[in-house]
Order: structure tokens, then sequence, then C-alpha cells
């Protein structure tokens, strides 16, 4: 589900303020950076050492984060034991779904984005809007790829020898008009993807976006270093 809080025409949301102006600290916007580009949970000892700071003051402006809706909390055992002696569930944080935008003077675009949307759909121009999303890649495109998506809000991670993305920036949209913007955002990544290195294709991230990209070359260096390890592995003649 996703909210969107913008400034009103006649008064403005307290609440989008307040998320956003807890971000205004620097060490809650790296934490929040941190959380947020994870998969998964986040606890306030690998939140503290990711940013270098003490775990009590970790502990403090995740909670503040917390406050003002741009994180949610639950509790688990980060041991993964159980039963008697396996300690306290922990507290862990991850990003919450909520999205917040603040507009001075007001502005109104997610409107005349789903207003868009709408007419390239049911005039069934599909292919007409990959082609220009696949062209506009290609002029942004860089050999950091990872770094390119990074720099567009994708929050790209590594598993395994594929290449996920933390977060859609095209999340509203996508969520009315799904194959509409997901075609449109596969063929605006596969633009960004240099040639010959990179295979994106939709294989959807849970929570996150429905494109992962495969890299050939990391697969290649991962054969090469299992084939390696097989040889070693292997009764050399004596």
């Amino acid at each position: 589900m996703t909210t969107e809080d913008t400034d009103g025409i006649d008064g403005t949301d307290d609440s989008a303020f307040t998320a956003l102006g807890a971000l205004s600290d620097p060490v809650r916007r790296n934490l929040y950076r941190h959380v947020a580009a994870t998969p998964g949970d986040v606890g306030r000892d690998a939140a503290a050492e990711a940013v270098g700071i003490s775990r009590s003051l970790a502990a403090f402006h995740l909670d503040k984060l917390v406050e003002a809706g741009l994180l949610t909390v639950s509790f688990r055992r980060l041991s993964g034991r159980t039963g008697p002696g396996a300690g306290r569930p922990a507290k862990v944080y991850r990003r919450a779904e909520g999205e917040h935008s603040v507009s001075v003077p007001p502005r109104a675009y997610d409107s005349a984005g789903r207003l868009l949307a709408e007419v390239v759909e049911n005039a069934g121009l599909d292919r007409a809007l990959q082609a220009a999303a696949r062209a506009m890649g290609a002029t942004a495109s860089s050999t950091d790829l990872v770094e390119t998506l990074r720099a567009r809000g994708y929050q790209p991670f590594w598993d395994g020898s594929t290449l996920r993305l933390r977060n859609c920036p095209f999340h509203a949209l996508a969520a009315e008009f799904p194959a509409l913007i997901c075609g449109m955002n596969l063929a605006l990544i596969e633009g960004l993807a240099p040639e010959g290195g990179w295979s994106p294709e939709m294989d959807p991230c849970p929570d996150g976006c429905c494109v992962a990209l495969k890299s050939s070359r990391k697969s290649s260096d991962e054969s090469s270093k299992n084939k390696s390890i097989d040889d070693r592995s292997e009764p050399q003649p004596s």
C-alpha cells in the first residue's frame, strides 16, 4: 500500500513535513539510507556499525525515524535460536511502505502521470512507450551500471550473480498500471545496461522492483572460480 502526503493548496500536511524533517539530521539520514537499502530487517548493532556510531545513539535515531513514519519496527531473535536460553527478541527495523512528498509551492505531477499513463494504456501505445524508455536509457548508459541504478533510486544489491533492485522509483504508477509501467521500466533498464554484460528480465524483488539483472561477467567469474575449486579437489597424478 502506498500513501502520498503532499502539500495542499489550502493548508499543509504536517505528517509529510514531520517525516521529511526527521531526515535533516545527517546521522539519521545515513541510518535511513542504510536500512532502506538493506533487504530484510536491520538490527541496532548492524545499523550502528554501518554508519560508525554507538549502539545507543543508533537506537535513539532509529526510533525517531519510526516515530516519523519512515521505518517500521518488529522483534525477532537475531541468533536464530529458540527456546530457553535463546535470549530476548531484538528490535529490528525496515523501511516503511508509506511514500512522503512535499511540494512548495504545490504541484500535482503525480496526477499528470496517472492521466498520461491511463491515456497511453487505453490507446495501446505500450510499444511506443517502451521504445522511448529504451532510447532514454541508452542516452544515460554508463559502464558502471550499479552506480547508475543507485543514482536513479533503484537501491541495487547483489543476490548471488543477480543484481536485484530494492526500490521501484515508479511504485505508485506501477501499482495502478502494472503491465504498462513495468514494461516501460524493463525497457528503460535495458537501455541503461551496457550491451553484452547484462541481461535485464522480469524477476520481481519482494517489496521492490519488478526487474532484476543477470551479470554474465559475474556468472563467468563464479564459474571459473568453481572450476578452479573443482580442479584442486581432483586427485593429482603421482
